[in-house]
């Protein structure tokens, strides 16, 4: 498959494509900016559009390269229709390096920007080392199991003598999509074949009580109070409070429209379609907003921000701010990310509708709010057997009760 990549040592562009069974990257001097890439996108059209044909001659298009001269003799052999179409079809298979670096490339326009670090960050650190010279149809089933072994030796952090099976699956799965495509290019059977994923431990919501809420805002430093109370009656994620900005927060209608986030200090979309929703703002958060507004509007961006004006660092609020707060106060440390479940826990409590609640939070639809939330509101899910002792009591016939 034809692509347009880019050089990092010298952020310029190639073409990398197949002729003649033989993998051809050709490099320009063009940076890569949107025209073009256009361009070169229109000459790949007209390359391919020639090896189908058969008329494609190499040093027509690249009569400076090196490997102009390599095609030469074989272009000339292969006048002949059949012995053309013999020689294009002699596919050479690449390296997983060769392979995957292409595959990155093309995957691009689909991911957003922190999925696209956390990928290349995988591939350095853990494929390459391993499977990195091998030719990827060379690569067993058998492979990919010693190297999952090789993983679980590796130190985890914080001290951790090795990786948790979470993060072990984090680093594994992206391989099996990897694997199929270059089955499907290459023609032959993935080896990602009944691999499953190692078990771990789940891990469950942990949310606030209102008594621990009130305890922590009566506490917290008086220039993150605000900041702590939207976390809790709105649950927003992090990376969505961290990066909302005014543009986003319409007092008139008392909604804050969650449209972008940041991730690893890069503003980004939303991590998912249903990200993209109009959070209520109660009367707190309200008031909350219209105090914060005082300190950061004049900045025209972010609503919480440093003295610059910039994104606060999350890493920054947790280490300094959240975890001495919750060991001041002798509270069970806790992620940050439990004001969100805490936020979702209080509004069923309250008798807020489940669909609603969904649409709050940015869920699809409202299963992860009864598979993860209802076991902290029975009354309301009814998992007491409460609601059906009504009914039996006030309808059921006398002689039955």
């Amino acid at each position: 498959m034809a692509s347009i990549n880019v050089r990092k040592e010298t952020n310029t562009l190639y073409l990398d494509f197949r002729y003649m069974g033989k993998r051809c990257r050709e490099q320009t001097t063009l940076k890569p900016t949107v025209a073009s890439r256009k361009k070169l996108e229109r000459t790949l059209v007209q390359i391919e559009s020639e090896i189908i044909a058969g008329t494609f001659r190499y040093s027509a298009h690249f009569p400076d390269s090196k490997s102009a001269k390599n095609f030469d003799d074989l272009e000339l052999k292969t006048h002949q229709p059949e012995e053309w179409r013999y020689q294009q079809n002699q596919v050479e298979v690449p390296i997983f390096e060769e392979f995957v670096g292409a595959w990155i490339e093309r995957q691009k326009v689909a991911w957003r920007r922190s999925h696209i670090v956390n990928i290349e960050s995988i591939v350095a650190k853990h494929y390459l080392p391993y499977f990195g010279k091998m030719k990827v149809d060379d690569i067993t089933r058998n492979d990919i199991l010693k190297f999952r072994t090789v993983l679980a030796k590796v130190p985890g952090r914080n001290g951790k003598e090795s990786l948790a099976n979470t993060r072990i699956n984090k680093v594994i799965n992206p391989l099996k999509r990897i694997f199929e495509d270059a089955a499907d290019e290459y023609n032959f059977t993935t080896p990602y074949i009944r691999i499953k994923p190692l078990k771990s431990p789940k891990t469950d919501a942990f949310p606030f009580t209102i008594e621990e809420v009130n305890l922590i805002l009566d506490t917290v430093r008086p220039d993150y109070r605000d900041y702590f109370l939207i976390r809790f009656f709105t649950g927003m994620r992090t990376g969505e409070i961290d990066g909302l900005k005014w543009k986003y927060v319409d007092f008139d209608h008392r909604v804050i429209k969650i449209r972008e986030t940041i991730v690893a200090g890069e503003e980004d979309i939303t991590k998912t379609e249903s990200s993209v929703r109009d959070i209520h703002m109660s009367t707190p958060v309200y008031n909350a907003l219209m105090r914060q507004k005082k300190h950061s509007e004049h900045f025209e961006k972010f609503v919480f921000c440093n003295r610059y004006g910039d994104a606060i660092k999350h890493n920054n609020v947790t280490q300094r701010i959240w975890y001495p707060l919750l060991k001041r106060l002798r509270l069970e440390k806790r992620r940050p990310y439990q004001t969100r479940h805490t936020a979702a826990t209080l509004w069923l409590a309250s008798g807020e509708s489940p669909e609603w609640i969904a649409r709050q939070m940015g869920h699809a639809n409202t299963s992860m709010l009864f598979r993860v939330y209802s076991r902290y509101v029975p009354n309301l899910t009814r998992m007491d057997g409460s609601a059906i002792e009504k009914l039996l009591q006030s309808k059921l016939g006398v002689k039955y009760a």
